[in-house]
């Protein structure tokens, strides 16, 4: 009969249960995705996931697509409103602009999170929080809450021996603490035609890596920047906001006028660590003249792009600012300028599909920000 009693440990095997959803969390899921593609059309994301039910039978005679509309209604990730042309019409609403940075993030640096890379660290000592399991001697103006109680009891006994105890100001001791660097950081995102072309949607995954990014920065990091632009023949800076309708456009690739102005946002910023992300996969191939007209050659790598090219990567070298270029294409001609480009700014280069791009932007975040501390 004892052991009826025995605990008995071990794995135990079972089939596996998909976590419970909602009709309208299963439905929701499968939206965010469709607007994101969409870039914010919600007719259109409307319409794909009708033929989605059609095919896949996601909704029943219980609550159907239009429930589900209601309730985007009625929790407020819709809105009505009246289009330019006089229309009535159906747009998203910044809740769901977050609920979409939200699932980016979770997608991308999720898994990041559980391999247990990327710990934000600077190689500097500091003020921070984060324990180097290193002492120092107490020094006035020392926090209190940053003096070590065990240590310094330790030293007490050992000092003033058990019988005649005491705690004195030579027993304390202070554990050091990581310094937490500051980053800022320009993220550019090539939207020339070629991010759609080849039978392929390279600017989606690039929109979902720059959502997610902003989420962690204001989330985790709100004292890091997030400067986020495009280019293509010119080059602008967007809001956060605008991602989810990002698109590409008939438009040459002018890296010259996105590198100007990311070193233009940067110099603004007071932070010592300053550091541009550059998305893209085609050459450069477009020009600004001083008198305002477009010099464009998509044949081959023009001589008088590339070099104004590498001079921009050599002026930011001078002003410290790494850049790191993530190609998402792999053409032997363009990853040799790509490999020149990089060694003008000493900075790094990582020659890449669309499968891993943000978690390989991701470590390299959180790497530069434990590096680039100075100080």
């Amino acid at each position: 009969m004892k052991n009826d009693k025995i605990n008995r440990k071990g794995f135990v095997f079972k089939q596996y249960k998909a976590p419970s959803q909602t009709p309208f969390e299963k439905l929701f899921e499968i939206f965010k995705e469709l607007i994101t593609h969409t870039s914010g059309d919600f007719d259109e994301a409307i319409d794909w996931l009708r033929e989605l039910d059609k095919e896949y039978k996601l909704t029943t005679e219980d609550y159907t697509i239009d429930d589900f509309i209601e309730d985007l209604k009625a929790k407020g990730y819709i809105r009505e409103e009246i289009k330019p042309d006089g229309s009535n019409g159906t747009t998203i609403t910044a809740k769901t602009e977050r609920a979409i940075r939200q699932a980016a993030l979770d997608q991308i640096f999720g898994k990041i999170k559980r391999s247990g890379s990327g710990n934000h660290k600077s190689k500097g000592v500091g003020a921070g929080d984060e324990h180097t399991g290193d002492f120092r001697n107490y020094q006035f103006g020392d926090a209190l809450d940053k003096v070590s109680m065990t240590e310094s009891l330790r030293n007490a006994q050992v000092n003033n021996g058990i019988g005649d105890f005491r705690l004195t100001e030579d027993d304390l001791v202070v554990e050091e603490t990581m310094h937490k660097s500051q980053m800022s950081t320009v993220l550019m995102i090539d939207i020339s035609h070629s991010m759609i072309l080849y039978g392929e949607d390279r600017i989606t995954p690039a929109k979902k890596v720059a959502m997610a990014l902003a989420e962690l920065i204001t989330t985790r990091y709100p004292k890091d920047t997030l400067d986020i632009l495009v280019f293509g023949n010119d080059a602008w800076p967007i809001k956060i906001a605008d991602l989810p309708y990002l698109q590409v456009g008939p438009y040459h690739t002018n890296t010259v006028a996105g590198l100007q102005l990311a070193m233009d946002l940067l110099r603004r910023k007071r932070n010592t660590n300053k550091q541009i992300f550059m998305i893209t996969d085609g050459k450069p191939s477009c020009l600004q003249m001083p008198d305002g007209t477009y010099y464009k050659n998509s044949v081959g790598l023009d001589e008088n792009i590339i070099n104004k090219c590498y001079g921009m990567a050599q002026q930011a070298r001078k002003l410290h600012i790494p850049i790191t270029t993530f190609m998402i294409a792999q053409d032997p001609y363009l990853m040799q300028f790509v490999r020149e480009f990089t060694q003008a700014n000493q900075g790094k280069a990582f020659y890449t599909g669309l499968k891993g791009l943000g978690e390989m932007i991701f470590e390299d975040y959180e790497t530069n920000r434990k590096k680039r501390i100075k100080g």
